[in-house]
């Protein structure tokens, strides 16, 4: 492949890496992982709610890996409630001064949440926007420089493009389970209420998910790009070498 082309596809996969670092840097801030409906148990068998009725019973909430935000519903009225990293003694946008600082926080929701999960999830997107903007670095670097056969060459950018899709990956497979196995979304609107008892109704992945999954298929179509540049694949390349030295070895 001519050096002009090469040079195109290396940018258009830096310019892809670059605004993939920028979408994850702002997937982590935001409250925007999960989307999450729940019941009021407890009030609604009390009045024996059915149909539409139940929507004077039902709350929602969303959140993402530092804080988030919802409303709680038992037939009183809505009752907001926010959740991060703050103290409690900050003011959480509560209407009722009666009620700020009441709702928990995710340092006191480490009481509940499954603490190493969420806590390797963190880790892993953090290894993944570092990775990314390395990925970059690379891309330029051959697209412009004149790279070694060696990691700022095409094997560094396989390694690269391979590891941050698994830790893509991982992130995805681990707030997953977070979320799904650990019912996440129910002990956050559980948690402090004695009285009421809340059952999650429905969850749906929003837009800082969905920003990962992304990273995670740009990654995988880098590395196609890195192969349509003419550079064999490590592991292809390695079993062609073998092939000739088996054939080299059979002449004599």
């Amino acid at each position: 492949m001519p050096n002009q082309q090469k040079k195109v596809i290396f940018c258009m996969a830096g310019v892809l890496s670059f605004v993939c670092a920028l979408g994850l840097v702002t997937a982590l801030g935001i409250p925007l992982w999960i989307k999450a409906t729940f019941l009021c148990k407890t009030g609604a068998l009390l009045v024996n709610a059915s149909g539409q009725e139940l929507d004077k019973f039902m709350g929602e909430m969303q959140y993402g890996l530092f804080h988030g935000e919802g409303v709680r519903q038992c037939g009183l009225g809505a009752r907001p409630f926010r959740f991060s990293q703050r103290s409690n003694k900050e003011n959480y946008g509560l209407e009722d001064d009666q009620k700020r600082g009441e709702e928990a926080i995710f340092p006191d929701l480490l009481q509940v949440i499954p603490v190493s999960i969420h806590v390797n999830v963190i880790l892993f997107s953090i290894i993944l926007v570092i990775l990314t903007m390395v990925g970059t670095a690379f891309f330029m670097y051959n697209a412009f420089g004149k790279p070694f056969e060696t990691l700022h060459g095409p094997l560094g950018l396989y390694l690269l493009s391979f590891i941050s899709g698994s830790c893509g990956c991982l992130v995805m497979i681990l707030f997953a389970s977070e979320v799904k196995i650990h019912h996440l979304s129910e002990k956050i609107a559980n948690y402090k209420e004695g009285t009421y008892a809340y059952k999650t109704q429905s969850e749906k992945y929003t837009t800082s998910f969905w920003v990962v999954f992304i990273c995670f298929f740009v990654h995988f179509l880098n590395g196609l790009l890195i192969r349509l540049t003419g550079f064999q694949f490590p592991f292809a390349k390695s079993k062609d070498t073998e092939t000739t030295n088996v054939a080299a070895d059979l002449m004599y």
